[in-house]
């Protein structure tokens, strides 16, 4: 996160909005600023965040930490949204409710956080002279078209209310940039990872939840046959992809959605095995572990990998970690967090 590129667009101290700054992603992205001497503005309302999560950055920051003010409010109140766009040069947005299980089981919340709490943001940046609203789009978008790589500009059918509030988002932020003159760029994500991604819950990620299961001899479950397959980013790539989007100085890279992967596929019984060879480095017990293949899962689309190259050629994207680079750097946070005092007290190799 330290690369030359990164300190060179972060050379002059702007002022930043993270929204969601208590959750995975967004957490990363207010330590990455605060470390590069950035000023942040950081909103939550703890729905899904964790204030462990703002307390672990202001540990590893230090006395850049006065340099962030944070703020707890909910995007769904437009007031909140104008208070916190005050005087800000660029936004990060990334305050939603994920989870496609959660949408199928609950489209009308969604439907408020993604849908109209996204649209307070905008019409707020807007009102505020925002210089740029980057956001977290999402490769649900993609739907039931079956070509692979996904490519931005073809999608299917969405399968899931999430997909449909994250494509909502793209075209509200279209509209915004055509009518008002604000300068949006979307980023659909494609199934990130990385230290302070949540394991718990019926909607944790799949990385996280299976890191845990193994480290406390609880069952792996494949949703299907494990040939599902997925591009998996680590968040170090996410955090260098928003620090181009919003500092990106050329025309033609405005206004745009891009896909954040590493361009990758690996299936889900090649991402178990992954997995058990990394933490049965810690524990070899792990290695005699062996996944609960259970239903498919309603909504889930089959497979997904992302064409990068257009992130490449107009924002400088270059991912930094492959899935096997990522994991062994996010690997030693999990089994400090869930391995216990014996296993922590090892190093990932």
């Amino acid at each position: 996160m330290h690369s030359p590129e990164l300190r060179a667009a972060l050379a002059s101290r702007k002022r930043w909005l993270v929204t969601g700054s208590a959750g995975f992603i967004a957490s990363h992205l207010v330590e990455t600023l605060l470390r590069h001497g950035q000023e942040v503005v950081s909103l939550d309302n703890f729905s899904t965040g964790h204030r462990r999560n703002l307390e672990e950055i202001k540990s590893a920051v230090g006395d850049a930490w006065r340099s962030h003010t944070f703020v707890e409010g909910d995007i769904r109140d437009l007031s909140m949204c104008r208070r916190v766009c005050e005087g800000v040069d660029f936004v990060l947005h990334h305050a939603a409710l994920g989870s496609v299980p959660r949408s199928i089981n609950d489209p009308i919340e969604a439907n408020e956080s993604n849908v109209t709490g996204f649209l307070n943001m905008l019409v707020a940046s807007r009102d505020a002279n925002v210089r740029r609203f980057v956001y977290a789009a999402s490769s649900s978008t993609y739907g039931d078209h079956p070509g692979l790589p996904k490519v931005e500009d073809e999608i299917g059918c969405p399968l899931s209310p999430y997909a449909v509030t994250k494509y909502v988002n793209e075209l509200y932020a279209d509209v915004f940039a055509r009518c008002y003159g604000i300068e949006t760029i979307g980023l659909r994500y494609f199934n990130v990872f990385g230290a302070r991604q949540d394991p718990n819950g019926p909607y944790a990620a799949v990385i996280p939840r299976w890191v845990q299961a193994l480290l406390t001899a609880d069952p792996v479950e494949i949703y299907g046959d494990g040939e599902t397959s997925r591009d998996f980013c680590y968040v170090g790539n996410v955090v260098q992809v928003n620090v181009l989007a919003a500092t990106v100085a050329r025309a033609d890279a405005l206004n745009q959605i891009y896909n954040v992967a590493v361009g990758g596929r690996t299936t889900l019984n090649q991402l178990f095995e992954t997995l058990r060879d990394l933490l049965a480095l810690h524990a070899p017990e792990i290695a005699a572990a062996r996944p609960l293949y259970k239903d498919f899962r309603a909504g889930d689309v089959r497979h997904s990998q992302a064409d990068i190259s257009k992130a490449q050629r107009l924002l400088g994207y270059v991912p930094t970690h492959d899935l096997r680079k990522g994991l062994r750097e996010a690997l030693g946070w999990y089994v400090n967090e869930y391995g216990g005092s014996e296993l922590a007290s090892a190093s990932v190799r």
